[in-house]
Protein backbone atom coordinates (compact mmCIF):
# COMPACT_ATOMS: atom_id res chain seq x y z
CA UNK A 1 0.00 0.00 0.00
CA UNK A 2 1.34 3.16 -1.04
CA UNK A 3 1.81 5.39 2.50
CA UNK A 4 0.08 8.94 2.15
CA UNK A 5 1.93 11.90 1.84
CA UNK A 6 2.40 14.07 4.76
CA UNK A 7 0.98 17.45 4.92
CA UNK A 8 4.87 19.11 5.36
CA UNK A 9 5.92 16.97 2.36
CA UNK A 10 3.17 17.92 0.13
CA UNK A 11 3.83 21.53 1.23
CA UNK A 12 6.92 21.43 0.35
CA UNK A 13 6.89 19.72 -3.14
CA UNK A 14 4.00 22.08 -3.96
CA UNK A 15 6.43 25.34 -3.05
CA UNK A 16 9.21 23.88 -5.62
CA UNK A 17 6.50 23.80 -8.25
CA UNK A 18 5.70 27.80 -7.16
CA UNK A 19 9.09 29.40 -7.31
CA UNK A 20 10.29 27.60 -10.67
CA UNK A 21 6.93 29.44 -11.73
CA UNK A 22 8.10 33.07 -10.31
CA UNK A 23 8.82 36.21 -12.41
CA UNK A 24 12.48 37.18 -13.22
CA UNK A 25 11.29 40.74 -12.26
CA UNK A 26 10.69 40.21 -8.61
CA UNK A 27 13.65 41.92 -6.07
CA UNK A 28 16.24 39.59 -4.95
CA UNK A 29 14.93 39.91 -1.57
CA UNK A 30 11.92 37.77 -2.25
CA UNK A 31 12.99 33.99 -3.15
CA UNK A 32 14.66 34.41 0.12
CA UNK A 33 11.76 35.58 2.28
CA UNK A 34 9.77 33.14 1.13
CA UNK A 35 12.39 30.15 1.34
CA UNK A 36 12.89 31.11 5.08
CA UNK A 37 8.62 31.28 5.50
CA UNK A 38 8.83 27.56 4.02
CA UNK A 39 11.40 26.48 6.52
CA UNK A 40 10.00 27.85 9.32
CA UNK A 41 6.56 26.45 8.57
CA UNK A 42 8.22 22.93 8.19
CA UNK A 43 9.26 23.32 11.65
CA UNK A 44 6.07 24.69 13.14
CA UNK A 45 3.86 22.74 10.98
CA UNK A 46 -0.22 23.22 11.11
CA UNK A 47 -0.97 23.85 15.06
CA UNK A 48 -3.29 21.54 17.07
CA UNK A 49 -5.75 21.14 19.72
CA UNK A 50 -2.53 20.49 21.87
CA UNK A 51 -1.32 24.13 21.61
CA UNK A 52 -3.11 26.25 23.87
CA UNK A 53 -4.22 29.18 21.46
CA UNK A 54 -5.76 26.36 19.34
CA UNK A 55 -7.54 24.96 22.04
CA UNK A 56 -10.62 25.01 20.69
CA UNK A 57 -10.17 24.72 16.39
CA UNK A 58 -8.94 22.05 14.41
CA UNK A 59 -7.06 22.14 11.57
CA UNK A 60 -6.83 18.58 10.33
CA UNK A 61 -9.47 18.90 7.84
CA UNK A 62 -6.96 21.45 6.44
CA UNK A 63 -3.57 19.71 6.95
CA UNK A 64 -5.22 16.26 6.07
CA UNK A 65 -6.13 17.91 2.29
CA UNK A 66 -3.83 18.15 -0.70
CA UNK A 67 -4.62 21.92 -1.48
CA UNK A 68 -3.19 23.08 -4.60
CA UNK A 69 -2.81 26.28 -6.36
CA UNK A 70 -4.76 27.00 -8.89
CA UNK A 71 -4.10 28.01 -12.35
CA UNK A 72 -1.77 31.26 -12.79
CA UNK A 73 -4.53 33.03 -14.03
CA UNK A 74 -8.21 32.54 -14.91
CA UNK A 75 -10.00 36.27 -14.67
CA UNK A 76 -11.51 35.16 -18.15
CA UNK A 77 -14.24 33.26 -16.50
CA UNK A 78 -14.95 35.67 -13.70
CA UNK A 79 -16.06 38.24 -16.72
CA UNK A 80 -19.83 36.95 -17.18
CA UNK A 81 -20.67 37.09 -13.71
CA UNK A 82 -19.60 40.46 -13.44
CA UNK A 83 -23.63 40.84 -11.65
CA UNK A 84 -22.74 38.90 -8.46
CA UNK A 85 -19.30 40.90 -8.26
CA UNK A 86 -21.35 44.07 -8.26
CA UNK A 87 -23.56 42.38 -5.48
CA UNK A 88 -20.84 41.38 -3.27
CA UNK A 89 -19.51 45.27 -3.40
CA UNK A 90 -22.69 46.39 -2.75
CA UNK A 91 -23.31 48.33 -5.76
CA UNK A 92 -20.60 49.98 -4.99
CA UNK A 93 -18.84 51.14 -7.98
CA UNK A 94 -18.40 55.12 -7.32
CA UNK A 95 -14.78 54.01 -5.29
CA UNK A 96 -11.44 52.49 -6.16
CA UNK A 97 -11.88 48.87 -6.19
CA UNK A 98 -9.39 46.07 -6.63
CA UNK A 99 -10.80 42.70 -7.77
CA UNK A 100 -8.55 39.51 -6.89
CA UNK A 101 -9.24 36.30 -8.42
CA UNK A 102 -8.03 33.21 -6.49
CA UNK A 103 -5.77 35.44 -4.92
CA UNK A 104 -4.42 37.14 -8.44
CA UNK A 105 -5.17 41.09 -9.76
CA UNK A 106 -7.60 41.16 -12.41
CA UNK A 107 -7.31 44.52 -14.10
CA UNK A 108 -9.96 44.17 -16.19
CA UNK A 109 -12.41 43.88 -13.19
CA UNK A 110 -11.08 46.34 -11.35
CA UNK A 111 -11.24 50.03 -11.26
CA UNK A 112 -8.54 52.72 -9.97
CA UNK A 113 -10.09 56.16 -9.59
CA UNK A 114 -7.99 59.46 -8.83
CA UNK A 115 -7.26 60.64 -5.62
CA UNK A 116 -4.85 62.50 -3.73
CA UNK A 117 -1.50 62.89 -5.16
CA UNK A 118 1.18 60.21 -4.33
CA UNK A 119 -1.41 57.75 -3.26
CA UNK A 120 -0.35 54.10 -4.60
CA UNK A 121 -3.10 51.38 -4.78
CA UNK A 122 -2.52 48.16 -6.98
CA UNK A 123 -1.57 44.63 -7.47
CA UNK A 124 1.26 43.28 -5.02
CA UNK A 125 2.78 41.28 -7.06
CA UNK A 126 3.63 44.32 -9.75
CA UNK A 127 4.64 46.80 -7.11
CA UNK A 128 7.37 44.03 -6.09
CA UNK A 129 8.33 44.58 -8.90
CA UNK A 130 8.27 47.99 -9.51
CA UNK A 131 9.21 49.41 -6.73
CA UNK A 132 10.24 46.71 -4.35
CA UNK A 133 12.25 48.59 -1.71
CA UNK A 134 9.12 50.40 -0.65
CA UNK A 135 7.70 47.36 -0.16
CA UNK A 136 10.38 45.83 1.20
CA UNK A 137 10.76 48.30 3.91
CA UNK A 138 6.97 47.06 5.44
CA UNK A 139 6.09 43.88 4.08
CA UNK A 140 6.93 40.78 6.75
CA UNK A 141 7.96 43.53 9.58
CA UNK A 142 4.84 43.25 11.06
CA UNK A 143 2.81 40.04 10.83
CA UNK A 144 5.90 37.61 12.10
CA UNK A 145 5.99 34.00 10.77
CA UNK A 146 8.52 32.57 13.74
CA UNK A 147 5.69 31.85 15.94
CA UNK A 148 2.65 31.57 13.60
CA UNK A 149 2.70 28.86 10.88
CA UNK A 150 -0.22 30.10 9.20
CA UNK A 151 1.92 33.36 8.30
CA UNK A 152 4.62 31.39 7.40
CA UNK A 153 2.59 29.33 4.86
CA UNK A 154 1.19 32.26 3.36
CA UNK A 155 4.54 33.99 3.34
CA UNK A 156 6.18 31.38 1.83
CA UNK A 157 3.48 31.06 -1.22
CA UNK A 158 3.30 34.93 -0.93
CA UNK A 159 2.65 36.51 -5.09
CA UNK A 160 0.18 38.60 -5.23
CA UNK A 161 -2.42 40.94 -3.32
CA UNK A 162 -3.20 44.31 -2.32
CA UNK A 163 -0.75 47.17 -1.96
CA UNK A 164 -1.99 50.64 -0.32
CA UNK A 165 0.32 53.53 0.50
CA UNK A 166 -0.32 56.96 1.60
CA UNK A 167 1.81 59.28 2.06
CA UNK A 168 1.87 62.12 4.38
CA UNK A 169 -1.13 64.61 5.25
CA UNK A 170 -3.77 63.02 2.43
CA UNK A 171 -7.14 62.27 2.69
CA UNK A 172 -8.67 60.07 1.04
CA UNK A 173 -12.18 60.85 0.07
CA UNK A 174 -13.59 57.19 -1.16
CA UNK A 175 -12.82 54.06 0.55
CA UNK A 176 -10.88 51.54 -1.14
CA UNK A 177 -12.83 48.33 -1.73
CA UNK A 178 -10.04 44.68 -1.87
CA UNK A 179 -12.63 42.33 -3.24
CA UNK A 180 -10.87 38.70 -3.28
CA UNK A 181 -12.90 36.61 -5.23
CA UNK A 182 -12.46 32.74 -5.09
CA UNK A 183 -13.75 30.58 -8.04
CA UNK A 184 -13.24 27.10 -7.90
CA UNK A 185 -11.72 25.32 -11.16
CA UNK A 186 -13.25 21.96 -10.21
CA UNK A 187 -10.03 20.52 -10.48
CA UNK A 188 -9.61 19.60 -7.29
CA UNK A 189 -8.96 21.47 -3.69
CA UNK A 190 -7.67 24.70 -3.99
CA UNK A 191 -6.24 26.57 -2.26
CA UNK A 192 -4.66 30.97 -2.36
CA UNK A 193 -2.91 33.02 0.22
CA UNK A 194 -3.72 36.42 -0.58
CA UNK A 195 -1.47 38.98 1.12
CA UNK A 196 -2.34 42.73 1.59
CA UNK A 197 0.04 45.76 2.67
CA UNK A 198 -1.59 48.69 3.83
CA UNK A 199 0.83 51.72 4.48
CA UNK A 200 -1.04 54.99 6.03
CA UNK A 201 1.63 57.87 6.67
CA UNK A 202 1.79 60.83 9.28
CA UNK A 203 -1.43 62.84 9.55
CA UNK A 204 -3.47 60.40 6.84
CA UNK A 205 -6.97 59.18 6.32
CA UNK A 206 -8.12 55.99 4.86
CA UNK A 207 -10.98 53.37 4.65
CA UNK A 208 -10.25 50.50 3.73
CA UNK A 209 -12.74 47.31 2.76
CA UNK A 210 -10.99 44.30 2.66
CA UNK A 211 -14.22 41.68 1.42
CA UNK A 212 -13.68 38.14 0.45
CA UNK A 213 -16.65 36.43 -1.58
CA UNK A 214 -17.31 32.91 -3.21
CA UNK A 215 -18.30 32.45 -6.68
CA UNK A 216 -19.09 28.36 -6.24
CA UNK A 217 -19.01 26.09 -3.61
CA UNK A 218 -16.28 23.19 -2.59
CA UNK A 219 -13.41 22.97 0.30
CA UNK A 220 -11.27 25.51 -1.03
CA UNK A 221 -8.82 26.79 1.30
CA UNK A 222 -8.06 30.72 2.02
CA UNK A 223 -4.61 31.89 3.82
CA UNK A 224 -4.72 35.88 4.09
CA UNK A 225 -2.83 38.10 5.70
CA UNK A 226 -2.96 41.33 6.28
CA UNK A 227 -0.43 43.70 7.85
CA UNK A 228 -1.31 47.45 8.36
CA UNK A 229 1.25 50.09 9.22
CA UNK A 230 -0.04 53.11 10.77
CA UNK A 231 1.73 56.53 11.08
CA UNK A 232 1.83 58.78 13.65
CA UNK A 233 -1.62 60.91 13.81
CA UNK A 234 -3.10 58.92 10.92
CA UNK A 235 -6.83 57.48 11.09
CA UNK A 236 -7.58 54.28 8.98
CA UNK A 237 -10.82 52.52 9.17
CA UNK A 238 -10.51 48.79 8.15
CA UNK A 239 -13.27 47.00 7.18
CA UNK A 240 -13.05 43.10 7.05
CA UNK A 241 -16.11 41.10 5.23
CA UNK A 242 -15.94 37.31 4.95
CA UNK A 243 -18.58 35.45 3.32
CA UNK A 244 -17.21 32.75 1.39
CA UNK A 245 -18.87 29.39 0.97
CA UNK A 246 -20.17 27.54 3.45
CA UNK A 247 -17.96 24.07 2.53
CA UNK A 248 -14.64 27.09 2.57
CA UNK A 249 -11.53 26.57 5.03
CA UNK A 250 -10.76 30.63 5.70
CA UNK A 251 -7.86 31.16 8.19
CA UNK A 252 -7.18 35.30 8.36
CA UNK A 253 -4.41 37.04 10.15
CA UNK A 254 -4.34 40.87 10.47
CA UNK A 255 -1.45 42.83 11.95
CA UNK A 256 -1.73 46.24 13.15
CA UNK A 257 1.03 48.38 13.90
CA UNK A 258 0.46 52.09 15.35
CA UNK A 259 2.63 54.85 15.93
CA UNK A 260 1.99 57.81 18.32
CA UNK A 261 -1.31 59.39 18.21
CA UNK A 262 -2.50 56.66 15.60
CA UNK A 263 -6.32 55.82 15.72
CA UNK A 264 -7.29 52.53 14.02
CA UNK A 265 -10.80 50.82 14.14
CA UNK A 266 -11.49 47.46 12.75
CA UNK A 267 -15.00 45.91 11.68
CA UNK A 268 -14.58 42.07 11.59
CA UNK A 269 -18.07 40.71 9.86
CA UNK A 270 -17.83 36.93 9.74
CA UNK A 271 -20.83 35.23 7.91
CA UNK A 272 -19.57 32.16 5.41
CA UNK A 273 -17.26 29.32 5.99
CA UNK A 274 -17.29 25.90 7.50
CA UNK A 275 -14.06 26.18 9.53
CA UNK A 276 -13.23 29.71 9.95
CA UNK A 277 -9.90 31.39 12.31
CA UNK A 278 -9.55 34.82 12.76
CA UNK A 279 -6.32 36.40 14.02
CA UNK A 280 -6.65 40.18 14.54
CA UNK A 281 -3.75 41.58 16.74
CA UNK A 282 -3.01 45.28 17.36
CA UNK A 283 0.72 46.75 18.87
CA UNK A 284 0.08 50.08 20.11
CA UNK A 285 3.68 51.31 20.02
CA UNK A 286 3.18 55.05 20.40
CA UNK A 287 2.26 57.36 23.05
CA UNK A 288 -1.88 57.97 22.70
CA UNK A 289 -2.34 55.57 20.39
CA UNK A 290 -6.07 54.40 19.82
CA UNK A 291 -7.80 50.88 19.39
CA UNK A 292 -11.08 49.85 18.19
CA UNK A 293 -12.04 46.57 17.51
CA UNK A 294 -15.82 45.80 16.63
CA UNK A 295 -16.55 42.22 15.86
CA UNK A 296 -19.66 40.07 14.42
CA UNK A 297 -20.02 36.51 13.51
CA UNK A 298 -23.11 34.61 12.48
CA UNK A 299 -23.08 30.86 12.53
CA UNK A 300 -25.27 27.79 11.80
CA UNK A 301 -25.35 24.31 10.42
CA UNK A 302 -21.88 22.62 11.37
CA UNK A 303 -20.05 26.06 11.28
CA UNK A 304 -17.33 26.47 13.08
CA UNK A 305 -16.00 30.09 13.74
CA UNK A 306 -12.87 31.25 16.08
CA UNK A 307 -11.65 34.62 16.90
CA UNK A 308 -8.74 35.41 18.06
CA UNK A 309 -7.73 38.99 19.18
CA UNK A 310 -4.64 40.29 20.76
CA UNK A 311 -3.90 44.46 22.09
CA UNK A 312 -0.59 45.15 22.84
CA UNK A 313 0.03 48.11 24.63
CA UNK A 314 3.64 48.62 24.45
CA UNK A 315 3.70 52.60 25.22
CA UNK A 316 1.28 54.64 27.83
CA UNK A 317 -1.62 56.87 27.34
CA UNK A 318 -2.69 54.71 25.14
CA UNK A 319 -6.78 53.35 24.60
CA UNK A 320 -8.17 50.48 23.63
CA UNK A 321 -12.41 49.48 22.85
CA UNK A 322 -12.77 45.82 21.58
CA UNK A 323 -16.81 45.00 21.05
CA UNK A 324 -17.60 41.31 19.73
CA UNK A 325 -20.70 39.62 18.93
CA UNK A 326 -21.59 36.28 17.90
CA UNK A 327 -24.98 34.62 16.89
CA UNK A 328 -25.10 30.72 16.77
CA UNK A 329 -27.60 28.46 15.95
CA UNK A 330 -28.06 24.93 14.40
CA UNK A 331 -25.04 22.88 15.76
CA UNK A 332 -22.69 25.50 15.23
CA UNK A 333 -19.17 26.05 17.44
CA UNK A 334 -18.02 29.87 18.17
CA UNK A 335 -15.03 30.67 19.86
CA UNK A 336 -14.37 34.09 21.10
CA UNK A 337 -10.09 34.43 22.61
CA UNK A 338 -9.73 37.81 23.24
CA UNK A 339 -6.44 39.34 25.21
CA UNK A 340 -5.13 42.66 26.41
CA UNK A 341 -1.41 42.49 27.55
CA UNK A 342 -0.30 45.97 29.15
CA UNK A 343 3.35 46.11 28.92
CA UNK A 344 5.51 47.47 32.13
CA UNK A 345 5.87 50.98 30.49
CA UNK A 346 2.38 51.60 29.66
CA UNK A 347 1.00 53.74 32.51
CA UNK A 348 -2.34 55.32 32.29
CA UNK A 349 -3.42 52.61 29.47
CA UNK A 350 -7.56 52.36 29.05
CA UNK A 351 -8.82 49.12 27.74
CA UNK A 352 -12.73 47.87 27.98
CA UNK A 353 -13.09 44.65 25.88
CA UNK A 354 -16.95 42.74 25.89
CA UNK A 355 -17.62 39.78 24.02
CA UNK A 356 -21.81 38.99 24.17
CA UNK A 357 -23.21 35.80 22.37
CA UNK A 358 -26.55 34.55 21.45
CA UNK A 359 -27.68 31.05 21.37
CA UNK A 360 -30.32 30.15 18.80
CA UNK A 361 -30.98 26.05 19.59
CA UNK A 362 -29.85 23.79 21.91
CA UNK A 363 -27.08 22.44 19.95
CA UNK A 364 -25.26 25.84 19.26
CA UNK A 365 -21.82 26.15 21.61
CA UNK A 366 -19.52 28.83 21.79
CA UNK A 367 -16.43 29.32 24.01
CA UNK A 368 -15.49 32.62 25.43
CA UNK A 369 -12.41 33.34 26.95
CA UNK A 370 -11.72 37.35 27.49
CA UNK A 371 -8.09 37.78 29.06
CA UNK A 372 -6.11 40.49 30.59
CA UNK A 373 -2.86 40.49 30.81
CA UNK A 374 -1.00 43.48 33.11
CA UNK A 375 2.02 44.63 34.02
CA UNK A 376 1.64 48.45 34.92
CA UNK A 377 -0.07 49.69 38.12
CA UNK A 378 -1.89 52.98 36.95
CA UNK A 379 -4.22 51.75 34.40
CA UNK A 380 -8.04 51.15 33.63
CA UNK A 381 -8.97 47.91 32.25
CA UNK A 382 -12.05 45.67 32.12
CA UNK A 383 -13.40 43.23 29.74
CA UNK A 384 -16.59 40.73 30.13
CA UNK A 385 -18.08 38.01 28.24
CA UNK A 386 -21.98 36.71 28.25
CA UNK A 387 -23.64 33.36 26.61
CA UNK A 388 -27.32 33.47 26.52
CA UNK A 389 -30.58 33.10 24.61
CA UNK A 390 -33.29 35.39 24.24
CA UNK A 391 -34.69 37.57 26.78
CA UNK A 392 -38.25 36.03 27.61
CA UNK A 393 -39.57 38.87 28.55
CA UNK A 394 -38.15 41.31 25.90
CA UNK A 395 -39.94 38.45 23.67
CA UNK A 396 -43.53 38.37 25.71
CA UNK A 397 -43.53 42.18 25.59
CA UNK A 398 -43.02 42.26 21.57
CA UNK A 399 -46.18 39.09 21.63
CA UNK A 400 -48.21 40.61 23.49
CA UNK A 401 -48.29 43.94 21.40
CA UNK A 402 -49.84 41.90 18.51
CA UNK A 403 -46.46 40.98 16.42
CA UNK A 404 -46.22 36.99 16.04
CA UNK A 405 -43.39 34.76 17.85
CA UNK A 406 -41.61 34.33 14.32
CA UNK A 407 -41.46 37.92 13.86
CA UNK A 408 -40.62 38.85 17.31
CA UNK A 409 -37.95 36.55 17.58
CA UNK A 410 -36.25 37.97 14.01
CA UNK A 411 -36.84 42.12 15.84
CA UNK A 412 -34.97 41.01 18.83
CA UNK A 413 -32.01 38.84 16.95
CA UNK A 414 -31.50 41.29 14.36
CA UNK A 415 -31.58 44.55 17.00
CA UNK A 416 -28.43 42.19 18.64
CA UNK A 417 -26.80 41.80 15.72
CA UNK A 418 -27.06 44.97 14.07
CA UNK A 419 -25.72 47.10 17.08
CA UNK A 420 -22.39 45.97 15.60
CA UNK A 421 -23.11 46.89 11.83
CA UNK A 422 -24.48 50.21 12.43
CA UNK A 423 -20.52 51.08 13.39
CA UNK A 424 -19.49 50.79 9.94
CA UNK A 425 -18.53 54.09 8.57
CA UNK A 426 -18.79 52.50 4.84
CA UNK A 427 -22.63 53.46 4.21
CA UNK A 428 -23.21 51.01 1.52
CA UNK A 429 -21.57 48.29 2.81
CA UNK A 430 -23.55 49.19 5.94
CA UNK A 431 -26.52 48.95 4.18
CA UNK A 432 -25.95 45.75 2.39
CA UNK A 433 -25.18 44.29 5.07
CA UNK A 434 -28.54 45.11 6.75
CA UNK A 435 -30.00 43.41 3.88
CA UNK A 436 -28.06 40.64 4.86
CA UNK A 437 -29.09 40.17 8.25
CA UNK A 438 -32.92 40.84 7.59
CA UNK A 439 -32.28 37.36 5.43
CA UNK A 440 -30.16 35.16 7.38
CA UNK A 441 -31.98 36.40 10.51
CA UNK A 442 -33.69 34.29 13.04
CA UNK A 443 -34.97 31.77 11.08
CA UNK A 444 -33.00 31.21 8.56
CA UNK A 445 -30.13 30.52 10.93
CA UNK A 446 -31.60 28.24 13.06
CA UNK A 447 -32.83 26.28 10.76
CA UNK A 448 -30.63 25.68 8.00
CA UNK A 449 -29.55 23.51 11.31
CA UNK A 450 -27.92 19.94 11.07
CA UNK A 451 -27.96 19.72 7.24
Amino acid sequence: MTKPISATDHYASEFERFAKAGSRKEPSFLPALRRRALDRFLELKFPTTRDEEWKYTSLAPISSTPFELPAERNGNGVMSQKQKLNVAMFGEAECTHLVFVNGRYVPELSLLRSDADGVRVGSLAESLEREGARVESHLGRHASFDSHALVALNTAFLRDGAFVHVPKRKVLREPIHLLFVTAPNGKGPMMSHPRSLIVVEEGSQATIVENYFSLGGGGYFTNAVTEVAAGPGCVVDHCRLQRESDEAYHVSTLQAHLERNARFTSHSITLGGALVRNDLNGVLDGEGAECVLNGLYLATGRQHIDNHTFIDHAKPHCSSREFYKGVLGGSSHGVFNGKIMVRADAQKTDAKQTNKNLLLSEEALVDTKPQLEIYADDVKCTHGATIGQLDEDALFYLRSRGIGEEKARGVLVHAFASDVVERIPVEPVRMGLECELMIRLPVGIENRGNA
